[in-house]
């Protein structure tokens, strides 16, 4: 006991310094809180220039990222949708020690308030930090947003799903607050916030509403964190209060797991909204059930500005190859195309890219067939 109690004050001081330097960390400044129903959040307030075009910073990524960043501009530039590129180099440099993403990426993507993203490669056990992570922490883009549908013309063991899931972005186990405590045992501290938690919460509930689903429901582990999912499961039914019309409904993460790969179908009228580490593995899980991270956009929303991207990996053994599915950048893209207002091109583009996916005529390998990524992409151009 005596070792004990020796060890346990540090560790108490050193777990508490941790935790302040961390909430001190956060982007206050760019947080707020949402007092109605009425006050939006993450609204895309970007402007049109001279030509009435919108202007995306794009970061096209390692890897395979440049060859699927071409097929989106090819297809964009065949719908005439209103948009500019802005190539944008996120490549890690370091500041006060941390790696951080360069300014001019930085003032772009502030600028535009909207960037579409390739895959970034990130070192395992070494060097940088995720670029991903930082991307998340610099534009403190709160909530993941992640639909997983499936696709006609690719057989799964799993028929009409059609899930979303809005993933907390920005704390819970991912907030980067670790310790040693003596030599042998590490501590790793779960940031659970209520202004995080109201911000996320109160986007899926209006996510909802401007989608039509009728049923949002928080996924949780309360009853052993009780305190921390708590307080997120807390402030879920208190946001729900301002939302009469979208029903409220929660469930344990481990059932949730077991009854979506029992049969996914009962969630097809639900918003799923959780912290981040659950959101984490269970949008991935769900990527599984219409056939993998190749076919699943994703987008990063913050208030300040959003990020949409492909969440596969850079895949740098057939780089340069014209081996790559381009389909998770360009679903990407169109929940970009949405998130800006810009629906009607969006729907057009989506209606192409699904009839080609149906019509299997001209697929990427991992996709059964054997054409090009270019082929691929002028397969879709010629349904536009």
């Amino acid at each position: 006991m005596l070792a004990i109690r020796a060890i346990s004050s540090p560790a108490r001081r050193q777990c508490s310094a941790s935790v302040s330097r961390a909430v001190a960390s956060l982007p206050v400044q760019r947080q707020r809180f949402y007092s109605s129903q009425q006050d939006r959040v993450a609204q895309f307030n970007g402007e049109k220039d001279s030509n009435g075009n919108y202007t995306v910073s794009l970061i096209e990524g390692d890897g395979i990222g440049p060859e699927i960043s071409q097929s989106i501009k090819d297809i964009f530039a065949a719908a005439k949708t209103p948009i500019v590129w802005e190539p944008v180099d996120v490549s890690p440099v370091v500041k006060a020690g941390k790696t951080a993403i360069p300014d001019a990426a930085i003032e772009s993507i502030r600028r535009n308030k909207v960037a579409l993203k390739g895959p970034l490669a990130t070192p395992i056990g070494k060097g940088h930090v995720s670029l991903n992570l930082t991307l998340r922490r610099t534009f403190n883009l709160f909530a993941n947003l992640r639909p997983c549908r499936s696709i006609a013309g690719y057989k799964t063991p799993y028929d009409n799903v059609d899930t979303i899931l809005i993933r907390e972005n920005t704390e819970g186990e991912y907030s980067g607050i670790e310790h040693v405590v003596v030599d042998g045992v590490v501590q790793s501290i779960k940031l659970i916030t209520r202004r995080a938690s109201e911000r996320v919460l109160r986007f899926a509930f209006q996510h909802a509403e401007e989608i039509g689903r009728k049923k949002v429901c928080v996924v949780h582990k309360a009853t052993i964190m009780k305190m921390s999912d708590g307080l997120f499961l807390k402030v879920a039914r208190q946001v729900a209060q301002d939302f009469p019309d979208v029903e409220f409904d929660a469930e344990l993460l481990d059932n949730t797991c077991l009854k979506m790969v029992t049969n996914p179908v009962p969630y097809n009228d639900k918003i799923l909204v959780m912290p981040n580490l659950y959101g984490d593995i269970l949008s991935d899980m769900c990527a599984g059930l219409i056939g993998g991270l190749g076919l699943t956009p994703s987008g990063n929303i913050g208030d300040e500005c959003s990020i949409f991207e492909a969440v596969h990996g850079s895949a740098p053994d057939i780089a340069g190859k014209g081996l790559a599915n381009p389909t998770a950048l360009l679903l990407s893209s169109m929940m970009m195309l949405k998130h800006m207002g810009l629906s009607d091109y969006a729907e057009r583009i989506e209606k192409a890219t699904f009839d080609t996916l149906a019509e299997g005529q001209a697929l990427t390998g991992d996709l059964g067939g054997k054409a090009k990524t270019h082929e691929y992409a002028a397969a879709i151009i010629s349904k536009l």
